[in-house]
């Protein structure tokens, strides 16, 4: 019988724990090995936009990137779920320009902006948002750049296509293991399945692969630095992969999915850790994530930062402090 998820975060109201949110958490050393677990290592997930990082190593181990001459805010967004801020939409129109491209041909589809100031101006400028607003536009744009150098065609989603052959290739490779499936994502690419410690062993992977010399490994230590060195366009302000990254005693990367997933890569360390929240809350994840940071010494609970995540206040419409969110006693 499988391990059941374990306690991870608790809503409290007052003196009572209202909620409870559980989940599965894997830490992985260099050759994978599980240095520490919660709930069920084994348990098959989707990680959603956590494997961006996995899903932009063809676009830099196949040449593709020094060819188009990426730098490396490029390829921090080719790894970002962004805000759709003017930050991300400017970066990412310039790329789309420099391939001679435009909106139309990203596949991800349109998303509202997720920067309020924007999104209002928008809103009453009688702007419709574009694909380039959409959270996963930088992905999306190494796709293309990588479906150009491979001389193949507009439709870099399907699953058959090049592009996601590449992808699903790489994903093995650092999960060290088959994939069973996948399911479509969101922004309508392939998003494959490995088990919690698949994907803590990925992300170890990445943490180490400035050690190897091989173009994956170079690729991969190529994107881990660049998501260290831009934090705000992996994500954005307000959200905590950035403002996680930026408030580490160490070089770390930090990477959100949706339905309650997180990973981080440890390069000082040479350690990897997934992580996921069994009921998709992101409320449990930015919390769970701040707590196995803060328990591996990686995060200072006192930082402002790091409190937002792992025990941010909850207030009433009146303004008053009714209670907080919180690790659960037992995690990590």
């Amino acid at each position: 019988m499988s391990p059941s998820p374990a306690p991870m975060v608790e809503v409290h109201r007052g003196p009572i724990a209202e909620s409870l949110h559980s989940g599965h958490a894997v830490i992985c050393d260099a050759r994978g090995d599980i240095l520490q677990s919660w709930g069920d290592p084994n348990a098959v997930i989707l990680p959603r936009s956590s494997a961006k990082m996995i899903q932009a190593l063809p676009l830099v181990a196949s040449g593709a990137a020094a060819a188009q001459g990426l730098g490396t805010e490029r390829l921090a967004l080719a790894c970002a779920s962004h805000q759709g801020a003017p930050l991300h939409v400017s970066a990412v129109n310039a790329w789309l320009a420099d391939l001679g491209l435009g909106d139309e041909d990203l596949l991800c589809g349109p998303e509202p902006s997720r920067d309020k100031d924007l999104r209002f101006e928008m809103i009453r400028d009688g702007r419709m948002p574009c694909q380039v607003h959409n959270n996963c536009s930088g992905k999306h744009a190494g796709f293309l750049t990588l479906s150009r150098h491979l001389g193949a065609g507009p439709d870099y989603v399907d699953p058959d296509h090049p592009v996601q052959r590449a992808v699903r290739d790489a994903f093995e490779t650092v999960t060290d293991r088959e994939s069973p499936g996948f399911g479509i994502d969101g922004c309508s690419a392939p998003n494959f399945a490995t088990t919690m410690q698949g994907m803590a062993r990925a992300m170890a992977w990445f943490a180490n692969a400035h050690t190897g010399g091989d173009a994956l490994s170079r690729a991969g230590a190529a994107l881990t630095e660049a998501m260290i060195a831009h934090p705000a366009h992996v994500a954005g302000e307000g959200r905590a992969c950035t403002h996680l990254m930026r408030a580490a005693t160490e070089p770390v990367a930090i990477k959100t999915g949706a339905e309650g997933y997180f990973v981080a890569i440890l390069p000082k360390r040479g350690q990897g850790i997934a992580l996921k929240i069994t009921d998709g809350a992101t409320r449990a994840s930015d919390c769970a994530i701040a707590a196995l940071l803060v328990k591996l010494g990686v995060l200072d609970p006192g930082h402002p930062d790091v409190k937002r995540s792992l025990n941010p206040e909850i207030r009433n419409r009146r303004g008053l402090r009714t209670g907080e969110i919180r690790p659960a006693p037992s995690f990590p």
